[in-house]
């Protein structure tokens, strides 16, 4: 009974796009127009010069597509079906979260992950037509490969929980829609979905450092395209890692708290 739970939480968000044709072909044919823009833009930015901030052209263009592939990871639409924690805080059925079989914190679990092995898919199907395009270059070793999924994998645990931070706020906050959009905001740019980190100012990196956001997509992508050396791949596992301890705990904490605000009437 718990699996069966666990696979019908998992599946929620998949199925909303899945069951709606349209939807899928939106999401084929936005990507394309992404990876298409992007590309034609670093070309062009690259047409005068050889390297810049560390990077030729080709590790910028397949930064940049892979960072746009990347997105899709997490990009299901979960709003269309009224269950983002803001719509359910507004209309008060966050209630039903704490009513069901599997507590809010596993449920909300499973529906990541659930979006996250979908939108895995079609990353992975983007990813190998950019690269029979040759849009984006193949990793230099099976080495670089490797630690490359190594660190994609805690980056994604990571952003897990920075999104998951953003969501619980929900409960804390009334009207917190403005302040959800600045936060995404600073998340994609923060993390080099925009553009890679290493063309922003010292101060910048280094304010950033302080922060868990460039460990979900800026460091498995230097990885990936080699501004990040696999000498220093060990020490930049490590702070993932760490991010990774530091933000469950501090979610762990707040799911308690957050329990506390919710009562029977709703809201």
């Amino acid at each position: 009974m718990a699996v069966l739970h666990a696979w019908r939480a998992a599946r929620v968000t998949p199925l909303g796009e899945l069951h709606t044709p349209p939807r899928m072909t939106a999401v084929l044919l936005r990507l394309t127009v992404q990876v298409v823009l992007v590309a034609s833009l670093w070309h062009g930015l690259y047409a005068q010069t050889g390297t810049t901030a560390g990077l030729s052209r080709e590790q910028a263009i397949s930064y940049a597509v892979m960072a746009v592939l990347a997105s899709r990871l997490r990009e299901l639409d979960q709003f269309t079906g009224r269950d983002t924690v803001i719509q359910h805080m507004h209309y008060g059925t966050i209630v039903y979260w704490y009513l069901r079989p599997l507590p809010p914190q596993r449920y909300y679990a499973l529906r990541a992950l659930g979006e996250q092995l979908y939108g895995l898919a079609w990353a992975l199907g983007g990813y190998a037509v950019c690269l029979a395009a040759g849009v984006a270059e193949p990793p230099r070793s099976a080495a670089v490969a490797g630690v490359f999924a190594v660190s994609m994998l805690l980056g994604q645990w990571v952003l897990y929980y920075v999104l998951l931070v953003l969501d619980q706020l929900c409960f804390f906050t009334i009207r917190n829609n403005s302040a959800l959009l600045i936060l995404i905001f600073a998340q994609n740019l923060l993390s080099g979905v925009y553009a890679p980190l290493w063309y922003f100012p010292d101060w910048f990196l280094t304010l950033s450092g302080f922060l868990p956001f460039q460990a979900t997509l800026s460091v498995p992508l230097s990885l990936y395209v080699g501004r990040i050396e696999l000498s220093e791949a060990g020490a930049e596992l490590a702070v993932q890692a760490a991010w990774v301890v530091v933000l469950a705990l501090l979610t762990r904490w707040v799911w308690r708290r957050a329990a506390r605000r919710v009562i029977s009437q709703g809201g």
